[in-house]
């Protein structure tokens, strides 16, 4: 490949690796708090959100029919806008990401709760709501990243830096 092609690929790719490294936790933590925000606002309004009658039914086993379904859809629906709300704006980011994973946990308890209504076949084949639980894997990765960065940690695009 010609010499100055060959720079100017390496040059680019190294301006583009360092806009991402700058950005990445920033787009990470804010397209987090959107779902978040998006989610939680539709379970306040009754009809709008399709994962209702399993999030209250996993409330309900949880809390061991303590908390009726209209108060633990509006409890979960504002616990998840909160997580929203921190996430997109960066406030109080450790206390954030506690009610993020602590509300994973309690994302997963349908799998065990469940199980028929998460799987069409045990243990590989997720229905729609299975799915909807599974994806939660990405989410609580996003989060252990971004929670990497409470104390100042940045991503690093020098090679040299991060060995």
């Amino acid at each position: 490949m010609n010499q100055k092609i060959t720079s100017f690929l390496y040059r680019s790719d190294i301006k583009i690796t360092r806009w991402m490294a700058r950005y990445g936790i920033l787009f990470l933590r804010i397209s987090m708090g959107i779902v978040f925000l998006w989610f939680g606002a539709l379970k306040l309004f009754p009809g709008l959100s399709p994962a209702v009658d399993l999030a209250t039914r996993t409330i309900e086993r949880l809390t061991f029919g303590l908390i009726e379904p209209g108060i633990s859809i509006i409890i979960l629906g504002t616990w998840e806008s909160l997580i929203g709300i921190g996430l997109i704006f960066g406030l109080f980011m450790r206390a954030t990401l506690l009610l993020l994973f602590l509300q994973m946990l309690g994302t997963i308890t349908p799998i065990f709760f469940f199980p028929q209504e998460v799987f069409k076949i045990i243990p590989y084949a997720p229905t729609l709501e299975g799915q909807y639980i599974l994806k939660n894997i990405v989410i609580i990765s996003a989060g252990l990243v971004v929670g990497a960065t409470v104390r100042g940690g940045k991503v690093v695009d020098d090679p040299d830096v991060a060995n």
